[in-house]
């Protein structure tokens, strides 16, 4: 009974040090996810405040305000909804507006989504595969040759524009 009760006893302590470093894992996965957000998501369902969260799209013609001390105010879209984000560092080479951007921050109790990085396609022919998603969704989306929503999907395309 001596051997089967310490057997009992270094499965039951395994047990528990298995199920502690679970949960321990499971914490700092929680910490480490940040969830993408398209601007109409945001307007549908905002994540709450101080949340840290992912928001892209395209940057609005015109909505681009720099500070004089680096950074800038910007209104990202995706055609279905608008986000107004805060950028107080330096901004990629790449950024303009009517640009693809992937902001990572988190929204104020005003609503104000305070960026703390900001990344910018980094060719003409890259879009960052959730804004893409987003864009698609909301009929936005057209691709190198111009084609719409349904560019992607085998939807009909002009003559001589088939896959090759």
């Amino acid at each position: 009974m001596r051997k089967a009760r310490r057997r009992l006893f270094i499965i039951a302590a395994a047990g528990g040090v298995l199920i502690a470093a679970g949960a321990l894992a499971m914490t700092a996965m929680r910490d480490a996810m940040v969830f993408f957000y398209s601007p109409a998501m945001v307007a549908e369902s905002p994540p709450e405040p101080g949340r840290r969260v992912r928001v892209g799209g395209l940057v609005v013609d015109g909505s681009v305000e720099r500070h004089g001390s680096g950074g800038a105010d910007f209104t990202v879209t995706d055609g279905a909804g608008e986000i107004r984000v805060s950028f107080g560092g330096g901004l990629p080479d790449l950024f303009r507006e009517g640009q693809g951007i992937v902001a990572e921050g988190a929204f104020g109790q005003t609503g104000l989504f305070t960026a703390t990085s900001v990344l910018a396609k980094h060719d003409e022919s890259y879009m960052p595969p959730e804004v893409a998603a987003a864009l698609r969704e909301s009929g936005h989306w057209q691709d190198d040759n111009g084609y719409g929503a349904n560019a992607g999907s085998g939807a009909a395309r002009p003559a001589g524009a088939g896959s090759r």
